[in-house]
């Protein structure tokens, strides 16, 4: 791949290039947690953290142990047990620090595991052969985008929760139309920024 500014690069990962709002990765748990303010801003870091640090790890572990040793086969093997690692570590560390924030995220905080976005960052770091600056600043933009959108869904859940809704569009369906709509906001600037 071609070089990629990283000031560029970051913006893109956050707007136009969003992993969940253009790559649509991620959406089981944006949807659940999303009714609440304080458990999406919770979630949106302990994703930043992840993401970030998935890539730290999984860069190295790319260049300087699967691809010398001839064993690119073992990438998803090795990504899943780090992004494991890295969210098991998160779950006890947040555990002991912020009980509450732990309870509110219950199951959605272990299933960060099974996050597809966290993947698809660490499989777009490879697929796009970014080197360690560019792979540190795309997980770190993913994470801030993911969080923005999951942030700016809470606060137009709560809004939408004291409009009148039609009844056949609670809850899930009205959740799926407004991320439609914020999808077309943010991916509406990719004549600005892009990147593939």
């Amino acid at each position: 791949m071609s070089y990629v500014d990283p000031i560029t690069l970051l913006f893109a990962s956050i707007f136009t290039s969003n992993i969940i709002l253009a790559n649509f990765l991620g959406t089981c748990s944006f949807i659940a947690i999303s009714k609440d303010l304080g458990s999406s801003n919770g979630l949106g870091i302990a994703v930043i953290v992840v993401l970030v640090l998935s890539s730290a790890i999984s860069w190295p572990i790319l260049h300087y142990i699967l691809i010398p040793w001839n064993m690119i086969y073992l990438d998803l093997f090795a990504y899943i047990i780090v992004v494991a690692a890295v969210v098991q570590a998160l779950e006890m560390i947040i555990e002991r620090v912020s009980p509450a924030l732990y309870m509110s995220l219950g199951i959605y905080l272990p299933l960060i595991v099974a996050n597809c976005a966290i993947l698809g960052v660490v499989l777009f770091m490879e697929i796009r052969n970014y080197d360690y600056v560019q792979a540190l600043i795309f997980g770190l933009g993913s994470g801030i985008g993911w969080w923005l959108a999951i942030i700016l869904a809470a606060a137009m859940r709560k809004k939408i929760d004291k409009s009148n809704v039609p009844a056949g569009l609670k809850g899930p369906g009205i959740t799926l139309i407004t991320m439609g709509l914020m999808a077309m906001a943010f991916v509406g600037f990719s004549g600005i920024l892009r990147v593939q």
